[in-house]
């Protein structure tokens, strides 16, 4: 079995084939069990996740009859009775994507870490494909919100690593895009500068900056941050020159010479 939580919860049987989990209360609970990665949930916790505000007037009951319909979709021996009382979804880490999300993310980095952004970006784009919408979509509160501030660090470094290895056709629309949605994230507009000078574009690379530093005055009061600051001195200094054309090898200049250039 494989359970997705990283958009609208579903449930995967061993031949990938999706199961009818329907419902929004069903998909809370399934989420809320998944979210713990096989760890035991008390009765009142999942009564939180799955209700919110507004539980019924007997939630334990409500709550056990709720688990009654999972097992019947996913298997009777898929959520485990704990005691407490409480429940836990049989599964391991890799059954569920946020887990095999974080893992490969903890690879990629330790990979771009070690200075091997090819296999750093090998893992990262298939890591942010799994996310198929907002992470924890079916429940309210602020469960989503660590996973979706997983995918933007995993997001930069993905970035990072297209531009450590010479992969920037594309990143310059893309961090626009991005820039103009996160207009407060200072490495996203470090990114854009990085990505403009690597294409030549020097005094698109000085607008950028002078656009970020702007952004951030205006609505924070706040000069730019210690990386942004060393982009626009490197800026200030001149693109680097172009190198000197290689000398002709000796035998060459030779011909030349004989045939009178």
């Amino acid at each position: 079995m494989r359970y997705l939580i990283l958009g609208t919860t579903e449930a995967l049987d061993p031949l990938g084939r999706r199961l009818p989990v329907g419902g929004a209360r069903l998909r809370a609970l399934l989420a809320a069990l998944a979210l713990r990665g096989g760890r035991a949930a008390s009765v009142t916790e999942l009564a939180g996740d799955v209700y919110g505000d507004s539980p019924p007037q007997d939630a334990p009951a409500a709550l056990q009859a709720l688990v009654g319909r999972l097992r019947r979709i996913i298997g009777s021996d898929a959520v485990a009775s704990t005691p407490g009382p409480g429940y836990r979804l049989v599964a391991a880490a890799e059954d569920i994507d946020l887990y095999v999300f974080e893992r490969q993310v903890q690879d990629a980095a330790a990979h771009l870490d070690a200075g091997d952004p090819e296999k750093a970006a090998a893992l990262l784009g298939p890591a942010l494909a799994l996310f198929r919408g907002p992470a924890l979509a079916d429940l309210s509160g602020p469960a989503g919100v660590r996973p979706e501030a997983q995918r933007l660090a995993a997001l930069r470094q993905r970035v990072e690593a297209d531009l450590r290895r010479g992969a920037t056709d594309g990143l310059v629309p893309e961090l626009t895009g991005l820039t103009t949605t996160y207009p407060y994230d200072e490495p996203f507009h470090a990114q854009l500068i990085r990505a403009l000078r690597a294409e030549g574009r020097h005094a698109d690379a000085l607008a950028a900056f002078e656009s970020a530093r702007r952004t951030l005055a205006n609505a924070l009061g706040a000069d730019p941050g210690p990386e942004l600051a060393a982009l626009h001195r490197e800026l200030l200094a001149g693109p680097p020159p172009a190198p000197a054309p290689s000398p002709r090898p000796y035998a060459q200049r030779v011909r030349a010479r004989a045939r009178g250039r």
